[in-house]
């Protein structure tokens, strides 16, 4: 069965008006959809656009370019194979099923369109179910918020409270609101909230929608995240869009048992990293579209005010897109002062990355595990990613280092590395593979199927990856051969 569902567009937001795009059920009425401005890269800021729906089965898509002629079309990842078609400056095209896209007019990554088609929501709440606290757009006080909350609690009927951001904008007063446990924020589709949602020291939250928090050109917002998960449990974020927060979209510390699904952020300010993981375990991260303006998802040890081993996260199904940094990061971060942290069983499956674009020599790596403040990183799959283009930085970066920006101490190992089913075609600096010394190495790291510009890598080439004296047991692997 087809379904579409579009939402209005909310007040004081800008829009912008570089494309106008339209969605149908075949051969039905048009439905116009409102399109965001978002910001993209920090080396240059410069707006973008953004538009999203929800669909079921099949929907059509018209795509209109305002701000110049079309020579050519891109619609990325790749991966997707979506076929189309244009005349004039209109581009036409079908959608079975969610997908986020970015569609791209002769070859400027910049002034694209991001266009994310969402499943149609399950279960989601309803204005008049007895649970649900319907807050309508405005200006809201922190204290006002958590009375409501509060006072719903005290209703011996309904232990799970829903607080619920009906379509529109929300200011939140105070720009932070905390979350208590056993709570739902659901941000309805066309709502906007301009704060930021803190889960500490709770349980059993659900922060969910196909609404925004929006931090763009808001300066008292310069320490907050978008979200913020610390000392917490059973969290799960689905659906949001995230748009320019000064510091992190999500921060998990020393928090267990997070679900992150069908996320997407945008971000152009220093340190604006996408998701951040530090001293937490079982994380599960699935349907991403990250565009950032330092790494997408970084998974590191301690830091700050958070203490302990890091293990079993995996990141799946997801589009990740560097303006600056790593699209994936490990490593970086921990217990320095005692003996470090371990930070193991990291899966990464399906995943499509659009850039990678770094400056500085010591932060480049589409795939990078870099292992500083005595940390020990062990039991990593790459596997199934494609890597689209590479401006500047390298493939792979995996190295013990001793970073003097952020590790008072080197890193103490890297074992058990398996990169299996990754394609790149195109130019980069030669990947490295560097141990620290000899007692500080790198082992056991395997390539099965490497792939670079089409050709299958089955032996060591220094001008493909630099192998340094600290690097053991490095393997190449194909469907034919092993050679070490």
């Amino acid at each position: 069965m087809d379904d579409l569902q579009v939402y209005k567009a909310p007040k004081d937001i800008p829009g912008r008006e570089d494309y106008k795009v339209r969605v149908r059920q075949p051969e039905g009425e048009w439905h116009s959809l409102f399109i965001y401005e978002v910001k993209v890269d920090m080396h240059e800021v410069r707006p973008a656009s953004m538009a999203y729906f929800d669909l079921e089965g099949t929907v059509e898509v018209e795509v209109t370019c305002l701000y110049t002629e079309i020579d050519c079309v891109n619609i990325a990842p790749a991966s997707r194979g979506i076929s189309y078609e244009y005349h004039g400056n209109t581009i036409l095209f079908k959608l079975t099923g969610p997908q986020k896209l970015s569609i791209e007019i002769n070859g400027d990554i910049f002034r694209n369109l991001h266009l994310f088609a969402n499943p149609k929501e399950k279960d989601a709440p309803q204005p008049e179910d007895a649970n649900v606290l319907v807050v309508q757009p405005g200006l809201h006080r922190k204290p006002d918020l958590l009375r409501l909350l509060d006072n719903a609690a005290a209703d011996p009927r309904e232990k799970r409270k829903v607080l619920y951001f009906a379509p529109g904008t929300h200011y939140i007063e105070e720009t932070v609101l905390p979350v208590p446990s056993e709570t739902t924020v659901y941000l309805a589709g066309g709502s906007v909230l301009v704060g930021s949602l803190v889960c500490e020291g709770v349980h059993d939250v659900s922060i969910r929608g196909r609404g925004i928090i929006y931090l763009a050109d808001f300066h008292r917002f310069s320490a907050f995240r978008g979200i913020r998960i610390v000392f917490s449990r059973s969290i799960n974020v689905e659906g949001i869009t995230v748009i320019d927060p000064p510091h992190y979209s999500i921060f998990i510390g020393q928090s267990e048992q997070i679900v992150i699904d069908n996320f997407k952020s945008f971000s152009t300010r220093g340190w604006s990293d996408g998701i951040d993981i530090m001293s937490s375990s079982e994380v599960r991260i699935r349907d991403v579209f990250m565009r950032n303006s330092d790494d997408c998802i970084a998974i590191y040890g301690s830091r700050w005010d958070f203490y302990g081993d890091t293990r079993n996260i995996s990141v799946r199904d997801s589009i990740l897109w560097a303006d600056v940094a790593h699209p994936l990061m490990i490593g970086t971060h921990g217990d320095h002062e005692r003996n470090g942290d371990t930070i193991e069983s990291i899966v990464f499956a399906n995943i499509d990355i659009l850039n990678h674009h770094e400056p500085q020599e010591n932060y480049w790596g589409a795939l990078a595990i870099n292992a500083g403040d005595r940390n020990r990183v062990c039991n990593v799959l790459y596997e199934n990613i494609r890597v689209e283009r590479i401006e500047r930085g390298q493939l792979i970066d995996v190295r013990v280092v001793y970073n003097k920006d952020y590790n008072p101490e080197p890193g103490t190992s890297i074992r058990n590395i398996t990169f299996r089913d990754i394609s790149y075609s195109g130019t980069a600096n030669p990947s490295r593979i560097y141990g620290y010394d000899e007692e500080r190495a790198v082992e056991n790291v395997t390539f099965v199927n490497l792939r670079i510009n089409g050709e299958l890598v089955d032996a060591p080439r220094p001008e493909l990856i630099d192998i340094n004296h600290f690097a053991k047991n490095i393997l190449f692997v194909t469907e034919k051969n092993t050679v070490v």
